[in-house]
């Protein structure tokens, strides 16, 4: 008998998420994955486990063939049979055996292979002769197929040097945006597969394609350059149309298309999009094309979504600026393009929409685009109703200025939200509304930077695929999003760029003419193919990065020689700690060395774990052993015998902490070194891009988790959430983007999307929601929640590779309530928090009510010390007010730096401390508030400090 309450999903290839037919995959053998949950009526037995599966594969003109295999493993499990060969489909379902029960067969799901090799190519790249150049209106290339019999299939295979958007007989042949997308385009250039069935017809058909500039030619970096990729536009075309007779129709580019001028007058990817309406209707004169060179053998399948159109938002408001200017408030800061309807203007009438993140005095704030135009305008042809949208440009923003429109109405207005189309995984909440608005200020930065590859930014004359960003935060991307298949084209391309000397290019695909060994930024070629690999289990992907790994550490190893110390030469190091000078974000307070030392460790480790893993155990001894060697340095050279890092930074205390850099006596001294540091900062953030995504695991880790919340819930500048409290819908590439009076910083580097300081996300997910990878691909789950006082619940949601995990937990009446899920296939180590020891569970939905083990607040009493009195946060926020009523501190930090020397004072101190010894006014009022605090009926004289 089946076991009917749970049947297998369709299985999945590789990393592909879309819905429907997998078309042009480049695997010729592509692994399946697959998940088990229960039914709606009923729910899987306690002791159900996948012992076995069976896959019936349907190969095309072929009859099914069955594999049954004996193993419990159900995501990227091996390709049964032969491999695919090009063009070729396969139709695939999957049961799986509990015991000597099987479940019910899976839905199918079907992939097929796109041009395997360069011999399946018959078209060439042309290019147009006479127009399309620089500075000239965007082409069209145009070819015609007759079909002599009704279609029974058809494929179109396509890519560009440049933008390429297809129509077949007048329609679109996808949804898909800016195909090809971005790769490192001399080693790497994906092709595009669509299915065109139902776009033909018997008789001819005609294949007109528009081509932009994109990433090959328009702007790209902010050293002005154009034409990065070459000076000319080309495509290349293939499709394949097999008729009912069985014969098969081939259009491909070559001599004989013909290009003429579109209507988009310019288009860049910086600058926005110009477009005459007028030119749409006209009979355009139509000239040759030429074959142009194009390497066949860089041809890649894409690997990850495409982007699209993932969203569209109403407009909240429109308004009049100071000026008079039209502008529309869309209420989110977003990556797209606005979409307008007009109508009853005159022919040549121009209507001109300006793009900006934010607002100064009232008016657009276009100073932090630096030369990025971010405007698109058009030239309508006449009074009729029509839709104004751009197609080969995009722009980051949250606001837009309309010039041309009297009396526009919001409901004419949209904006369209534009990225790779990832599938959402991940979610957090809490009992704090600001703390939840932040977590969606990390998902909208990773949304609009991750537009066919991780960029820092999506607005100025940048948006550069910046190799430490995505570093530090791709845990958070993980977590949030299905980036395998993202991140691994990505990777693809850090390997193809990265120097022959194993030096990592600051920005992939490198576009930069300077790059040079940088810790933290060239150490993405370790640290994200790690993430993936904990996150998705994928071996296969660690197999073809080990080379890159190992050249990246073999380089860096060579630079610290013998003494096994990174020193000297270039580092960005704590990028933008927020004591930097607007003008120079890599004078952070850590010591670049720290850093650098710090991250060969770190990355040593990684190989050796990897190559572990992969069967290569010589490998792993040697850089198991350059580790232990590197970690032994960095003790020696950084560490004091009394648990202190050199530069005593949070950032240095947090990378020894996290990346056991020091020995286990010293930890507990560095740990409360580091939340005295955090204490001296007025709970403050003093992290940069390294030291973040770290501090907050640092304190939880040796004991100082009240210290980690109130860091977390700071609304004060810098912090996490002061950005939301100033209206932001997206993380700031600077803690403080915006003053707190409303003017932007001064620093010619200031983005309002960056996603690089969200990477705490990770630990809330990890630690205050409590859901953590314990085995790679969540085989096994980590429940290991740590609730504070600052938050009433909190919980997360991931769809792992087996089904969706989820943890919450609630304080009320003195109970804790946790609650969990774990899918099937896995199982769970649940730490109920205040209980002696951890349970493992299975399947299923779990449920725990224990007293609730949140420490009260502490008391303070007269025997408290100035640590105790900033402990205490209801009498600390008394104590700092009345430090700034009585003119002695101007803030917060103030306070806090003055005490940070007499941390292990009587609270008494605080008042001589902050009046240099009662020399300055105001030290009775601040008597008169501590002796309160303290409980005694008056202030006492404080001791001399």
């Amino acid at each position: 008998m089946p076991l009917t309450a749970a049947t297998p999903t369709p299985p999945r290839f590789e990393h592909h998420t879309g819905a429907g037919p997998v078309l042009g995959t480049g695997a010729r053998a592509p692994r399946l994955s697959w998940q088990l949950s229960p039914t709606e009526s009923a729910e899987l037995p306690p002791d159900f486990r996948q012992d076995g599966y069976e896959i019936e594969m349907t190969r095309a003109g072929q009859s099914p063939q069955r594999f049954r295999v004996d193993s419990p493993d159900q995501v990227l499990v091996p390709w049964p049979g032969p491999p695919l060969t090009s063009r070729e489909s396969a139709t695939v379902r999957v049961r799986v055996r509990s015991g000597e029960t099987w479940t019910d067969w899976s839905d199918p799901a079907t992939v097929e292979t796109g041009l395997l090799a360069p011999a399946d190519w018959r078209a060439r790249f042309v290019s147009p002769q006479g127009i399309g150049g620089l500075d000239r209106p965007a082409p069209i290339l145009r070819g015609t197929l007759t079909v002599p019999a009704e279609v029974v299939r058809a494929r179109l295979y396509a890519t560009a040097h440049g933008c390429y958007r297809a129509e077949l007989n007048g329609q679109p042949v996808t949804d898909e945006v800016l195909a090809p997308g971005w790769t490192s385009y001399r080693h790497r250039l994906r092709y595009q597969t669509y299915d065109v069935t139902g776009l033909l017809r018997p008789g001819d058909n005609q294949l007109a394609v528009l081509l932009g500039n994109g990433w090959h030619r328009g702007r790209l970096g902010f050293l002005g350059e154009r034409a990065r990729y070459g000076d000319r536009l080309a495509l290349l075309a293939q499709l394949e149309v097999t008729t009912a007779d069985g014969a098969v129709h081939v259009l491909a580019t070559d001599g004989s298309w013909t290009a003429y001028e579109s209507e988009v007058l310019a288009d860049d990817l910086y600058d926005g999009q110009r477009t005459d309406l007028r030119l749409a209707t006209r009979t355009a004169p139509e000239g040759p094309v030429e074959e142009v060179p194009g390497d066949l053998d860089a041809l890649v399948a894409p690997e990850g979504p495409p982007v699209r159109v993932t969203q569209t938002l109403p407009a909240e408001q429109v308004f009049r600026s100071p000026s008079g200017a039209t502008l529309v408030d869309f209420g989110q800061n977003l990556v797209g393009w606005v979409r307008l309807r007009v109508r009853g203007h005159q022919s040549g009438h121009e209507i001109v929409v300006r793009h900006a993140e934010v607002l100064e005095d009232g008016e657009l704030g276009v100073r932090p685009l630096r030369t990025a135009r971010a405007t698109d305008s058009y030239l309508l042809a006449g009074p009729d109703e029509v839709v104004l949208e751009p197609t080969l440009t995009c722009h980051g923003f949250r606001y837009a200025e309309v010039i041309g429109v009297t009396e526009l109405s919001a409901d004419d207005i949209t904006a369209v939200v534009l990225g790779s189309d990832l599938r959402r995984t991940g979610w957090f909440e809490s009992s704090e509304p600001l703390l939840d608005r932040f977590h969606e200020n990390v998902v909208w930065s990773a949304r609009g930077n991750f537009l066919d590859l991780p960029t820092d930014c999506p607005q100025r004359d940048e948006r550069l695929g910046w190799t430490g960003d995505i570093q530090v935060f791709s845990p958070s991307a993980s977590f949030l999003f299905d980036a395998a298949g993202f991140l691994s084209s990505w990777l693809a391309d850090l390997a193809a760029d990265q120097y022959p000397d194993g030096t990592v290019p600051f920005v992939v695909p490198d576009i930069l003419p300077f790059s040079q060994p940088a810790a933290a930024w060239g150490d993405a070629a370790t640290i994200v193919p790690w993430q993936l690999y904990q996150r998705t289990g994928d071996l296969g992907l660690l197999a073809r990065q080990l080379p890159s790994m190992r050249a990246w550490v073999d380089r860096v190893a060579a630079l610290a020689g013998p003494r096994r110390v990174w020193a000297g030469g270039f580092q960005f190091g704590d990028w933008l700690d927020p004591t930097a000078p607007p003008d120079a974000p890599f004078q952070a307070r850590t010591d670049p060395d720290v850093i650098a030392t710090a991250h060969l460790a770190r990355s040593a480790s990684i190989v050796a774990e990897a190559a572990e893993l992969l069967g290569e155990p010589d490998v792993a001894a040697r850089y198991a052993e350059l580790a232990a060697e590197v970690r032994e340095a960095f003790v020696a050279e950084y560490l004091t015998p009394g648990g202190r890092v050199l530069s005593d930074t949070p950032t240095a205390y947090a990378l020894a902490l996290v990346w056991d850099l020091m020995p286990q006596a010293l930890r507990a001294r560095a740990g409360a070194r580091l939340a005295d540091l955090v204490r001296r900062a007025g709970f403050r953030i003093s992290t940069g891009f390294v030291g973040t995504p770290l501090v907050a695991d640092a304190l939880t880790d040796t004991g100082h988790v009240d210290v980690a919340y109130r860091l977390l819930a700071q609304t004060g500048c810098p912090s996490w959430l002061y950005p939301v409290t100033m209206g932001a819908t997206t993380v700031w590439e600077r803690w403080d983007s915006m003053l707190p009076d409303g003017s932007i910083n001064p620093g010619e580097m200031t983005s309002f999307n960056h996603y690089a300081l969200g990477a705490v996300a990770d630990w809330l997910h990890r630690r205050v929601a409590g859901l953590a990878p314990a085995a790679s691909g969540y085989r096994e789950l980590l429940v290991r929640p740590v609730p504070g006082r600052w938050l009433q619940s909190a919980g997360a949601r991931h769809l792992t590779p087996y089904g969706e995990a989820a943890v919450d937990w609630e304080r009320g009446d003195g109970q804790l309530t946790l609650r969990v899920r774990v899918p099937v296939g896995t199982h769970a180590t649940v730490h109920v928090p205040g209980a002696p020891d951890p349970v493992r569970v299975g399947h299923g939905a779990h449920e725990w009510r224990v007293a609730d083990p949140t420490p009260a607040a502490p008391a303070l009493s007269s025997a408290a010390t100035v640590r105790d009195l900033m402990d205490h946060e209801p009498g600390w926020t008394q104590f700092v007010a009345a430090a700034v009523a009585a003119g002695v501190a101007t803030d917060e930090p103030g306070v806090a730096a003055a005490l940070g020397r007499y941390l292990d004072r009587p609270a008494e101190a605080a008042v001589a401390a902050l009046t240099w010894g009662g020399g300055r006014p105001g030290g009775e009022a601040l008597r008169d508030c501590l002796g309160q605090l303290l409980g005694s009926a008056e202030g006492e004289d404080a001791p001399a400090a």
